[in-house]
This record gives structure tokens, C-alpha cells and sequence, in this order.
């Protein structure tokens, strides 16, 4: 009861303080969204209908000063918002790209290069598939990876999608070989084989072209296999940023400035994949937490709010309520 009180008397000081340091220093909202498309299941709530994302641009176009990722934000006269998406699934190139085009907003791509060109799923999308959608499973799923061993059970839609988010959580803190292994243990467990899709897969080669010869996009990188960054030893880290930013560069004929960790919660990186940002040539570096960017925010760790699928009505109370966070 105590900590309830402190929390709401904590919001009740706080939204004055903001709305002051606002009028001094107008703040950058930065949004991150994923997919526009329409999927049959979402478990990861990632997709925004085209239709939904129409209205969420047309708002803000009207409404609201909008912003590149890579501007000097420190110039800024009044608040503005900034369009950013991670991943790099094809619907960026093929859905949401006329959208930004037809209202005229600019939106920067951060880009996952491991799947560019595959028709790979990415792995938690290979998760999907195989534990919520997979026909015929065995009653339970056992995981022995020499660190934990343990059976998620998988008789009903509830225990699938628990299995589901369980093992989400697990590959998350493992490198791209441990993660590889797990993978084919769920196959074998499965009786299936890693697919070549259209609905999960990331862009071609000349997709990602077609994205970043528009005016309205700036493209960023994600490293190569989207492995958090914080699990992994400094060289390995090393690797993913810097390779993940050259063959962007190989890919498009010109140099990529911006970066984004993937999943980016504080506990995803380090102040050390910081540091390697910063040396490989990034200006700046998106996270995935909650904030205002003012001209104190460290540029390495940039907030950002994530985007549901919200109609306009949901859409435009969440932007007033960012303004407060």
C-alpha cells in the first residue's frame, strides 16, 4: 500500500517537473515499431495493420514536428516525434514504405543483416511456427542444454503459449551457436525442418535497395544476427557491430551512422558495447526503454516507446501520455 502511494505521488510530482523542463528544452519522442502488415497470430504483439499505421502517420503529420533519427536533435525549437523501426522483416520495404511515402514521413530502418536475402524466418518466428502452430506434437517439450534441463508441457493452447514465451526468454541469453542448437532440438522434437516463408521473412537484397533509395528513410544496422549484445564476450560483440554496419555499406554504396541494440533493455547491452559503437563509427545508438530525448540524453542510449496496434483514439492518448514519461 505504501509503495502504491509512493508511485502515485512520484507521477503526480513528476508530470509538472517534465512539463517544465519541456518548456525549456522541447523534447524528442521516438517511436519504434517492427512490422506493417496483418498477421493471423502475433504473439509478440510486433505488427501494426496498414490501416492502423495510416492513421498513426496521418496524426502525427498533422500534429506533431517530426524528426530523422540521425539529426541533431539539440536544434530543435519544439517537441517532435521520430519514426524508427528494428528488424528488418520485408513488410518494411513492402507495406510500410508507401504508407511514409504517401503522408511524408521520414522513418529510420534499423536492419538485422544475418537474414537479409535468406527468406529465413527469424528465430522467434521459427519459435512460433513450430510451438503454436506445429500439428501433432508430443505432450511436452524437454530442453537439456548442459545448463537447464527442464520439460514445458504442450497439450493446450495455454501451455503452447507458455512453452512459447518461456523458451523465447531462454535463446535470448545464449550466442548464435547455443541458440542454433536449441533450435534443432525444437525441430527434431517437432518432426519438422527450418522453412523458407513469406509471411515472417526479412528483405532481399534488392528490397532493402528499394527502402533506402527513398527520400523519406535513413538506414541503420542491427547487427548481424540480433543476439543481445550483453551475452556475448567483447570480441564477439565487436563483430556483430562492425560487420552489421559493413555489408550495409557493401549493400547500399554508403556509409551507415546509426545503430540499434537489439531488444535493447538496459540489461541488453553494456557500457562496453557502447564504447564499441562509438569506435566503429556510429553517432548514435537506439535503445528500448521508456523516455524523452533532451539534449542531456546520452545519444548511445536513445529511448524509445514501443508501438502497438492501436487505432488513431488509442494512438494519439499514448503520444500526449509520452510527453509526460
Amino acid at each position: 500500500m505504501l509503495n502504491n502511494l509512493y508511485v502515485s505521488l512520484r507521477s503526480l510530482v513528476r508530470t509538472p517537473v517534465n512539463c517544465l523542463l519541456n518548456q525549456f528544452d522541447p523534447p524528442v519522442i521516438v517511436l519504434i515499431y517492427h512490422r506493417v502488415t496483418t498477421l493471423a497470430s502475433d504473439p509478440d504483439l510486433l505488427a501494426v495493420t496498414p490501416d492502423n499505421f495510416r492513421q498513426q502517420m496521418r496524426y502525427l503529420k498533422d500534429n506533431i514536428s517530426l524528426v530523422r533519427f540521425e539529426d541533431d536533435w539539440a536544434k530543435s525549437t519544439k517537441p517532435a516525434v521520430c519514426i524508427t523501426f528494428d528488424d528488418g522483416y520485408a513488410d518494411n520495404a513492402l507495406e510500410a514504405l508507401p504508407i511514409l511515402e504517401e503522408v511524408g514521413v521520414p522513418a529510420t530502418f534499423f536492419v538485422s543483416t544475418g537474414t537479409i536475402g535468406t527468406r529465413k524466418e527469424f528465430w522467434w518466428n521459427e519459435l512460433e511456427r513450430i510451438i503454436m502452430e506445429g500439428q501433432n506434437l508430443p505432450s511436452g517439450f524437454p530442453l537439456n542444454d548442459g545448463r537447464l534441463v527442464k520439460m514445458w508441457p504442450t497439450g493446450t493452447n495455454g501451455e503452447r503459449r507458455e512453452c512459447y514465451h518461456e523458451i523465447v526468454r531462454v535463446i535470448k541469453n545464449v550466442d548464435p551457436e547455443q541458440r542454433q542448437d536449441r533450435l534443432i532440438q525444437l525441430r527434431h522434437w517437432a518432426g519438422t525442418e527450418e522453412e523458407l516463408t513469406d509471411t515472417h521473412r526479412a528483405m532481399t537484397v534488392d528490397e532493402l535497395r528499394l527502402l533506402a533509395k527513398s527520400g523519406w528513410v535513413t538506414i541503420g544496422a542491427h547487427t548481424v544476427t540480433h543476439t543481445r549484445l550483453s551475452s556475448l564476450p567483447p570480441a564477439d560483440q565487436a563483430e556483430e557491430i562492425a560487420a552489421s554496419k559493413k555489408q550495409l555499406e557493401a549493400w547500399l554504396g554508403s556509409d551507415i551512422r546509426v545503430f540499434s541494440y537489439p531488444f535493447g533493455r538496459r540489461c541488453d547491452y553494456t557500457k562496453e558495447t557502447e564504447a564499441l559503437c562509438r569506435n566503429t563509427g556510429f553517432t548514435k545508438a537506439a535503445a528500448n526503454f521508456a523516455g524523452q530525448v533532451h539534449r542531456w540524453t546520452d545519444p548511445f542510449q536513445v529511448p524509445r516507446h514501443l508501438v502497438r496496434n492501436w487505432p488513431m483514439e488509442v494512438f494519439a492518448d499514448k503520444i500526449k501520455g509520452f510527453w509526460t514519461v
